[in-house]
């Protein structure tokens, strides 16, 4: 009675496993590729704040650090006295004037507000990148 029963034969039996290991690299690789695209897409510019002072006029200083591995062009820059009511700044000056904040390097941001800074007041700024990264942060006055 067990004679009669036949399986697969041994070479189909290899071929198959062959095909689903195949499979599994194939898988595992568009895996692994994908994720770190997008990890070490997002880790080229590190942006953070190394100081920020306010003027007795209505000027502030922000010394941004990029302290990553690609440059980040900064397009725009908000303030405001509260996080959600922010209005972008028309009157701003870069050193250096391309704006680029270069891997490893910082770069100097003047901001002119439009009414002189209050003492004591918390201020909120947010930095925007050519690629689309945010920096926000806040200060008192």
């Amino acid at each position: 009675m067990l004679k009669s029963k036949k399986g697969i034969s041994p070479i189909l039996a290899t071929l198959l496993l062959i095909v689903i290991a195949v499979a599994a690299v194939i898988v595992t690789y568009a895996w692994v590729m994908s994720f770190t695209s997008t990890t070490t897409g997002h880790a080229g510019a590190v942006l953070s704040v190394e100081n920020l002072r306010y003027h007795s006029s209505n000027k502030v200083e922000i010394i941004l650090r990029n302290s990553g591995t690609t440059d980040a062009k900064i397009v725009s820059v908000y303030a405001g006295t509260s996080s959600t009511s922010l209005v972008q700044q028309t009157t701003v000056t870069y050193v250096p004037a391309s704006q680029l904040a270069v891997a490893g390097g910082s770069l100097n941001i003047t901001v002119t507000y439009t009414s002189n800074w209050t003492s004591g007041q918390r201020y909120y700024f947010k930095v925007v990148t050519e690629a689309g990264q945010t920096l926000p942060f806040d200060q008192v006055a």
